[in-house]
């Protein structure tokens, strides 16, 4: 239960000794009641009070981790159920389904799709972070090959490992232990064993049961062996069931501050449906609603390219906009005789011009001057996408020795802008573009018949 500003400063020394940033210890504790600051900013706190602390402080879903160095990864810590009152945490995660029933050709083609899946999306590399690998044989050998199999021609996956069996799911973590698997299995008739296991090795521990009230129940009873770290499965595989456990298990955690169920859950989209469309449906609804790992039967770009847009547009702060770097960018193979076109630093925006230039199969540069993150239009009211910015940007990124060209491609809607740059950049021509980005792919090949 979150304390007040008044119990806080009761825990603390009350020395006043401002080392904290603030005048009194006092309004120290009214801060961090508010979530302004954190208690580690206090140096003289007792080991006791920071413990009790913590706990009264933490969110009311837990935050918990998987994978090893490069490749790991948190799940969980959300605080709100809606993202505009707020912002969520951690984004979910997505995985892919093997067994060792597979044929061998059908496992191939899944490691294909996997790494063939690998792009960037606003300075966002975009890949399949789990593959997940269900013991079906029960043979020991049969299911470490598979795993050993996969991550040889997958690096970047982290293992999920789903097995009821103990001794089998020990002998496949001791393959991976080294990438920090997920152990996925643990249920009532297991669960020390597994606990057991997971705590020898510092794993997330998958938990499974028939229902919300046995999960409940269950989750309990891992709770009272000393361990938290842990990702929650009700057991529904069908998607109205499955929706219903992801919701209520959220709002007991969050509205009720039930910690029993303060943990991140997972979604076997691949057991909801078999047709391809349909899992991308079911898959879209559980990155809003409310699953942290959504593990798929396979998936190529048809499928990634909706998941991963969802996710990364509605896992991002809401009161921050997705900014590209700024910078000059070659699209195709530009060179120092190359058309020169400048735009602003919003993600979306980039992204369209990007595209546009791609599809006219004209080589470009893009310029990226500070524009604050905002669109076109709203970045020049703002001040931030004028002639001294552009400017500013042709010289820091020193632009007049990559291209011999002195002509600069500006958005149509920003034609005002032409004689402020021109003032700037001396010697330099400013051509108006396009007001809008589905034109240029025509202008560009019009701009390049010009030229030649």
């Amino acid at each position: 239960m979150a304390l007040n500003g008044m119990q806080i400063y009761k825990l603390l020394p009350r020395k006043n000794c401002k080392e904290c940033g603030f005048p009194t210890c006092l309004a120290f504790a009214m801060k961090l009641a508010q979530g302004g600051t954190e208690a580690e900013k206090c140096p003289y706190m007792s080991d006791e009070a920071k413990s009790q602390l913590a706990e009264a402080t933490a969110p009311p879903m837990k935050t918990v981790k998987f994978g090893a160095n490069d490749f790991e990864y948190s799940l969980g810590g959300e605080t709100v159920l809606f993202r505009h009152e707020k912002t969520f945490v951690n984004r979910p995660r997505f995985a892919v389904m093997f067994s060792d029933t597979m044929s061998s050709e059908e496992v191939d083609k899944k490691i294909k799709n996997i790494n063939s899946v690998n792009y960037t999306r606003i300075n966002e590399e975009m890949y399949v972070e789990i593959a997940a690998f269900r013991c079906e044989s029960q043979d020991k050998d049969t299911f470490t090959s598979l795993i050993k199999k996969v991550t040889d021609s997958c690096p970047k996956v982290v293992p999920m490992i789903i097995a009821e069996n103990t001794e089998i799911a020990a002998a496949a973590v001791n393959e991976c232990a080294d990438r920090g698997p997920i152990l996925f299995g643990a249920n009532e008739e297991n669960y020390e064993a597994m606990v057991s296991l997971a705590k020898d090795k510092n794993l997330l521990l998958g938990v499974t049961a028939a229902g919300k009230e046995k999960l409940y129940d269950l989750v309990e009873q891992i709770q009272k062996l000393g361990y938290k770290e842990l990702l929650l499965d009700a057991g529904s595989r069908n998607l109205k069931g499955a929706f219903d456990d992801m919701v209520n298990i959220r709002r007991t955690a969050l509205l009720s501050g039930d910690r029993t169920f303060g943990y991140p859950t997972v979604a076997f989209v691949c057991d909801m449906a078999q047709d391809k469309m349909m899992q991308l449906a079911c898959s879209s609804l559980f990155v809003e609603k409310y699953a942290s790992i959504i593990v798929l039967g396979d998936i190529d770009y048809s499928l990634a390219l909706p998941l991963f847009a969802l996710r990364q547009n509605i896992f991002t702060d809401p009161q921050r906009p997705m900014r590209i770097e700024q910078g000059i960018y070659k699209i195709g193979s530009a060179d120092e005789q190359s058309p020169l076109l400048v735009t602003v630093d919003f993600a979306l925006t980039y992204f369209i011009v990007s595209g546009e230039v791609e599809r006219s199969k004209v080589p470009s540069w893009i310029l990226i001057p500070d524009a604050g993150g905002y669109s076109v239009l709203t970045a020049w009211a703002a001040g931030k996408f004028n002639g001294k910015s552009i400017a500013k940007a042709v010289k820091e990124f020193d632009v007049e020795n990559k291209i011999k060209t002195r002509e600069l491609i500006i958005p149509g809607k920003v034609a005002v802008l032409k004689a402020d740059i021109e003032d700037e950049l001396p010697g330099w021509k400013v051509i108006v573009g396009t007001e809008d980005a589905a034109t240029l792919t025509n202008f560009l090949k019009n701009y390049e018949q010009a030229v030649s």
